[in-house]
């Protein structure tokens, strides 16, 4: 079953909007997210999962 990703949300990252739907390339846009507000806070959890992958590598390094 394929996703309904025109009911999504997605942030774009050129613009810095939430958008519903497919708007605009998929080079500019993060998601999908499940609401609004999930998309609108898209950039803190990119920051979450990059500081804590990078706390992932640091470790398998030791």
């Amino acid at each position: 079953m394929a996703e309904d990703t025109e009911h999504q949300f997605w942030y774009n990252m050129r613009t810095g909007a939430v958008e519903k739907g497919l708007l605009s390339p998929s080079i500019d846009r993060v998601g999908p997210f499940s609401t609004f507000d999930e998309a609108t806070h898209a950039l803190d959890k990119l920051r979450a999962n990059s500081a804590k992958w990078a706390e992932d590598d640091a470790a398998d390094d030791r």
